[in-house]
């Protein structure tokens, strides 16, 4: 049986690096051609240098990256961009300069994780990414559904360890799950792994959950997403975003100068 020709493609942006992230883009490519739709593409695409220190002005940088990929993805044809950094760095500006749909990975789990319970519970991959992530709770206006925002005492390269070695899985699991219940125990009913890492690592399960709560896989979710957005924009004709306050169309020559900066 021949292939379904594909239609629609999707550009994947990550903050990762492919030498020094293999294992997990490894794990996250294979999971999209699984996932998707016959009629949709993926291309997934890396930052060099990737998004290995957890502070603030990496995620500046990360930001700039993420704008000029949504630019080059337009300039290409793609048909959507679905960014897979939980921290929606540069998100607004994103949006703002691409007339295909953006979705953010972190406000794309974030709304949906909503619609499967009452108070969500989020882990991250380091206590640097805390306060970052408290503030996406009140960007997004979701003080009241989020119990607390709690992380793992891991780095980055831990968790990346854990997608290769099943001895490092099993050393880091039980730190997630140590986490994931003192927020259950608080009133959780739904748990978002905040990142990339900790979703593809113990959410990609069929039905994952712990004590019932789901485990939300957001990098399944922003790729349907993503499909749901082109067919929303092609069949229905909604706009990919809107073009008042923060997502209003940059002039052409701030682009150029944006671009210029190197």
């Amino acid at each position: 049986m021949m292939e379904a020709k594909k239609k629609f493609k999707i550009w994947f942006q990550g903050a990762t690096d492919r030498v020094h992230m293999a294992p997990y883009i490894t794990r996250v490519e294979a999971h999209l051609k699984a996932i998707l739709d016959p009629e949709f593409s993926a291309t997934f695409n890396t930052t060099t240098p990737p998004a290995t220190t957890t502070h603030a002005l990496t995620e500046f940088r990360i930001a700039g990256a993420f704008v000029r990929g949504a630019l080059e993805a337009e300039r290409q044809g793609y048909d959507a961009m679905a960014i897979t950094h939980f921290q929606d760095a540069g998100l607004a500006e994103v949006k703002s300069v691409a007339e295909i749909p953006v979705l953010g990975l972190g406000e794309t789990t974030l709304y949906h994780a909503c619609t499967l319970g009452r108070k969500l519970g989020l882990v991250t991959i380091n206590p640097a990414f805390v306060p970052w992530h408290e503030d996406q709770v009140i960007r997004y206006g979701l003080q009241q559904r989020v119990i607390g925002v709690r992380a793992v005492d891991a780095k980055v390269s831990d968790f990346i360890d854990a997608f290769a070695r099943q001895d490092a899985f099993e050393a880091l699991l039980p730190k997630w799950q140590r986490e994931c219940r003192i927020l259950l125990d608080a009133g959780a009913d739904v748990i978002v792994p905040a990142g990339g890492l900790p979703m593809m690592l113990f959410g990609a399960e069929h039905g994952a959950n712990l004590d019932g709560a789901p485990i939300v896989n957001g990098i399944t979710l922003v790729a349907k997403a993503a499909e749901m957005a082109i067919k929303l924009r092609r069949a229905a004709g909604m706009a990919a975003v809107s073009r008042r306050s923060n997502y209003a169309k940059p002039p052409e020559k701030a682009i150029q100068e944006f671009l210029g900066q190197g």
